[in-house]
């Protein structure tokens, strides 16, 4: 089931949305490109933004973006911690392709923009120094397959590119469509050959301690050698656990009420004639008589 399931992801890739105005989010992580655009399309006909600016990046999946280090600006923006953006939302595996040409072409007409096309390969664009709405085409190269893929100048380039075209926009109401197509077969094969794996630690750290307890446990019972653990003998070894200290703390609670009874009792000071029978409660009664 989980091969299936992993056959089924290759085929897809992510799409990254974020803009300064409101706009409703899809409700899926998981969407076809036809029902992405039945969404995305009534919010584009609003017109909240004066700038569109559709992305276009070939030959990626959302392992691309998985590194905490890829895409510093536009991670910042999804995350929030940009004040001037308003929305975010991505979905992470998108079925299909979306032809950023269609998106385009409905904002043109609902809200008369101008289409720019702009070729990040040649690394120059023209800059923008009106307030017309208008939709900027950037179309960026596909990564390679080979181990170059691996460098993170690569997948940072047109992060980098895309921020400085944010910058020179005239107006700060913008919107940023990021569209993704999937890996072709023959990069997957490649990338699979090369691909580094980093491990994550996805659990908590309590449980990651407690699974290397079974683990020492388990080649103990396997092994009569024991290794100690190198160092001076209080860092090895815990001397005060938390269910000695309690009984210490309570049985010194107990000793104080023992001596604060027994000194009451050795300081009560009766003499002896109370105890004689002429001096007692018969002897006081026959005196009042």
């Amino acid at each position: 089931m989980s091969v299936v399931a992993a056959d089924a992801f290759k085929n897809t890739s992510p799409f990254f949305f974020y803009s300064t105005s409101e706009v409703l989010a899809p409700s899926h992580q998981i969407a076809s490109a036809a029902s992405l655009s039945e969404q995305m399309l009534p919010e584009l006909e609003k017109c909240l933004s004066d700038t569109y600016i559709v992305v276009s990046q070939p030959g990626v999946n959302a392992a691309d973006y998985s590194n905490r280090l890829s895409m510093p600006h536009m991670r910042k923006a999804m995350l929030g911690n940009d004040k001037q953006i308003r929305s975010s939302f991505a979905v992470s595996d998108v079925l299909g392709v979306v032809v950023p040409n269609v998106w385009a072409n409905v904002v043109k007409e609902k809200c008369t923009a101008e289409v720019l096309n702009v070729d990040a390969s040649t690394g120059s664009f023209d800059v923008v120094d009106d307030m017309k709405p208008r939709v900027i085409m950037l179309d960026f190269p596909p990564l390679p397959g080979g181990p170059s893929r691996q460098e993170q100048s690569l997948i940072n380039f047109p992060d980098a590119f895309l921020s400085s075209v944010i910058d020179l926009l005239p107006s700060t109401k913008f919107s940023v469509l990021y569209l993704t197509t999937p890996v072709s077969a023959d990069q997957q094969n490649t990338i699979a050959e090369n691909r580094v794996y980093e491990m994550e630690n996805v659990f908590s750290p309590s449980l990651h301690m407690g699974l290397k307890r079974d683990l020492s446990t388990e080649q103990r019972d396997s092994s009569d050698n024991i290794t100690l653990i190198d160092g001076p003998l209080f860092e090895r070894y815990q001397f005060l656990s938390p269910g000695i200290f309690m009984g210490v703390f309570i049985g010194l609670t107990l000793l104080s009420i023992l001596y604060v009874a027994i000194s009451g009792v050795s300081g009560l000071q009766v003499s002896y004639a109370a105890f004689d029978k002429e001096n007692g409660p018969a002897a006081q009664k026959k005196q009042q008589q």
